[in-house]
Formats: structure tokens, sequence, C-alpha cells
């Protein structure tokens, strides 16, 4: 293996091998099943108050902890694994997501209270909420460059996928026994199942490069290579580089960085991520006990919300076929806003069942072809050395919002407002954030990235 710095680096090689199903095809299947439990386990959470509210009797205010304490720790859980797997390795974190959330998903299902059931949702949170950046980091190093574009948007399919199962599933176990430990425990087996598969995907050559872990890196690059039916290439291996430390002060840094970048880029992707996202969380959260309290029964109600999450997947196909012949920003200007638009007139025909489901159809339409836009819209917004940082760190903040929006909701605005005037006001925030987009953001289509 030659070294001189006239051939390419190990890094080169990998991200131009030809693209293969039964290996880089292999570990965006085994990621995307990461990214699908987190879709079930959100969506899980609006199944869960109704359920809760009536076994525990809780308030309104009571039940939104539920989504709260899972929510939060799936912040935290963004903001923390990322860095773990900055240090540790993509395969050791991409393991543990999974098996933590496993754990912590068993023993909330047999919580004696309230509280400790909301403690065990935290920490099941906190596993689970290190899959997407882990995963995009593990599938982005191991996709070629010409197909990570398609590859990483495509990850987002995996969502709508794993949201219409929490409904589904939950809905069928709530008529057959009508015990909510069930729907709990339903996902713990095919969790460990993708636990264990996940032991096989091998560490990211690119994170043991950085780590200096030179002969294992080579061993897999070349493996690589062999498997792909790639042609034998000499390549070079840089010495280690720095690996970010988990810290207080790396994370000050990585948040001071991303800021003193651009600070009206950062605002943008912040404010476009909270407030899509809360529109998004608010309706996955509440859905089922609105529809409920308009007089849908249990199961009528899960099938309706797990049917509104099912169609988002013809979102995700749109959103693909429409992101580079319209560009990024027309189609956040249009379908963010649309989407709230749309949760306003349910709030006014949800008395009516046919008018109500028609439009939440619409709703999970076309609130998924603005998500993925957006992913793929923040993360183009920055340079290459901080593209993971500034999408790591407006995905944390939307997480928080979408823990705290649904309690605010459930306590103040929807009691005192009305549902109709609380979407409206969700709705101005995503107005105001696509206006200072229009105005203070490029337009990222077709630009070649820093």
């Amino acid at each position: 293996m030659n070294t001189y710095t006239t051939v390419p680096s190990g890094e080169q090689v990998v991200q131009e091998l030809p693209w293969r199903w039964k290996v880089q095809g292999r570990i965006f299947l085994v990621g995307g099943l990461g990214f699908m439990f987190d879709a079930w386990d959100v969506t899980l959470n609006g199944i869960l108050i109704p359920l809760l509210s009536k076994h525990w009797s809780l308030s309104a205010g009571e039940a939104a902890w539920v989504g709260t304490s899972n929510l939060i720790g799936m912040a935290l859980g963004a903001f923390i694994w990322g860095t773990i797997a900055d240090t540790v390795g993509r395969r050791k974190a991409f393991t543990a997501t999974l098996l933590l959330f496993s754990v912590f998903t068993v023993l909330g299902a047999f919580s004696p209270d309230f509280i400790w059931f909301c403690v065990f949702r935290f920490l099941a949170g906190f596993g689970l909420g290190g899959c997407i950046p882990v995963d995009y980091a593990l599938v982005g190093e191991f996709t070629p460059r010409k197909q990570r574009g398609r590859v990483l948007t495509a990850m987002d399919g995996w969502w709508p996928v794993g949201a219409a199962l929490a409904g589904f599933v939950s809905a069928g176990l709530v008529a057959l026994s009508g015990d909510w430990r069930l729907t709990l425990l339903v996902m713990v087996l095919p969790a460990l199942l993708v636990f264990w598969v996940r032991r096989s995907v091998p560490e990211s050559p690119l994170f043991l490069i950085r780590k200096g872990r030179r002969e294992e890196a080579a061993r897999i690059i070349d493996g690589l290579a062999e498997a792909t039916g790639a042609e034998a290439r000499a390549y070079s291996l840089p010495d280690a580089r720095d690996v970010p430390r988990l810290s207080a002060g790396s994370a000050w840094t990585q948040l001071r960085s991303v800021w003193q970048f651009n600070w009206r880029i950062t605002a943008t992707a912040w404010a476009l991520f909270f407030s899509i996202l809360l529109v998004y969380y608010l309706s996955l959260t509440w859905m089922p006990r609105i529809l409920i309290g308009a007089g849908f029964a249990e199961y009528k109600a899960f099938v309706t919300t797990a049917s509104m999450a099912a169609v988002g997947f013809l979102g995700v196909v749109v959103a693909a076929l429409l992101v580079e012949r319209v560009g990024r920003k027309w189609i956040l200007a249009i379908t963010g806003p649309l989407s709230a638009l749309i949760l306003v007139i349910v709030a006014f025909v949800v008395d009516i069942p046919t008018a109500a489901v028609f439009w939440l159809l619409v709703f999970g339409f076309v609130v998924q072809v603005a998500i993925p836009v957006l992913y793929a819209y923040v993360s183009e917004l920055y340079p290459t050395e901080l593209r993971g940082t500034g999408f790591g760190w407006a995905s944390t903040f939307s997480r928080l919002g979408a823990g705290f929006g649904p309690l605010v909701f459930a306590n103040y605005f929807w009691p005192e407002l009305g549902l109709a005037t609380s979407f409206t006001l969700a709705g101005a925030l995503v107005l105001a954030s696509v206006l200072w987009m229009a105005f203070f953001s490029p337009e990222t289509r077709r630009r070649r990235l820093q």
C-alpha cells in the first residue's frame, strides 16, 4: 500500500466505491430501522396519552408529560450520542442506542406509578435519541459520494413507516386486550433483533482513520473494495486527527462556532426546525386524544393517526422528486405554512368524521414533503466542518421545542384559546420562520457545498 500524497486517501477510496445493495445498501437498511423505531416511539406518545389518562386518571397537563419526558430524553440523546460516537466509535454507539431503548422500554411497561413511567420514558428516549445523529453519520460515511444525497434523503422514508406501524399495531392491541403495557412491550423484540443485526456492521473506516487505528481502517477499506467489486487501488492513510471529546467545553465551542459562522443562517436553521417540527409533533402527540374527544372510538382514532403518518411516505417521494427541480426555499415556504393551515381546518371539522379524516391525510402528506427538504436544506447551509454540528444543534433545539411545546399547548393554549386558535399560533411561528428564511438565507439548490 503506497503512502505517497499523490495517491488518493483511504477516505476518498471509500467515497468513490460503486454502490452495492449487499454492502452499502445493507448498512442503509440496518440504519434505517433505527430511524423507524425513533418514529414508532414518538408516535406512541400520542397513543399512550389517552390510554394512561384513563389508567391513572390524568389531567391533560399531567398527560402531556408522557410526550415531554420522552422527547426531552431524545433531545439530550441527540446532543450527547453524536459526541459519544465521535469518541468511542460509530459501531459501538450504533448498537448501544437501541439496547438502552429496549431495556428502559421494558421497565416503563412495568412502572408502578406515573412518575416512574416518565423517568423510564425519559431514559428510553435518551437511548433512542442517538439513533438519528449516529445513524446518519454511519450511513453517510459508508455511502459513496455520488449517491449520498439521495440515500440520506431516503433515510427519512423510514419515519412514516415507523409512525404508521406504531398506530396500526397499537390499534390492534388495544382492540384485542385494551392493555397499554402491550403497546410498549411489542416494540422490544424487534428492537433487540435490530440491535443484534447491528453488531455485524463494521466500524466506519473514516472514524478509524481519525482515531489513528490505521491497520483496522485498512482492513475494512480493503474488504469494502473487494465486496463491491471495485478495482484494487493504492491509497494513503493520514495521521490521526483530533477526535472530539465529550465535555461541556467542547459543546460550548460547537454551539459558539455555528453562531459565529453566520448568525442569520443559524437563526434560520433553528427557527425552521423548531416551528415545522413543532406542528408535526403537536399532531402526533395530541391527535389521538383530540379525535377521541370528538367522538372517535379509541381504535378508529389510532388507525386515523396511523394513516396520517403512513400517507407521509408519498410526501417523502414527492419531496425527493421536487427538491432539485423547485428548490429548497420554495418548497419549505409553501408546505410549511400550508401544513399548519390544514391543522387549523382539522380543528374546525373535527366533529365531522369524514372531513376530519380527509384533512388529516392531506396534512400527513404535505408535512412530509416539508420535513425531508428541511433536513437537506439545513445540512447544506453549513460548510463541511460545521455541517454535522449545525444540523445536530438545530435538531436538539427542535426536540426541546417538541418536548415542551405540547406541554404548554395542553396546559395553557388549548384550554384557554381553543384548538383552532392554538394551531393558528403554531402556524404563525412557521410563517415567521419562512419569511426570515426568504430574506436572510440562501437557496442551496445546485450550489457547490463549501
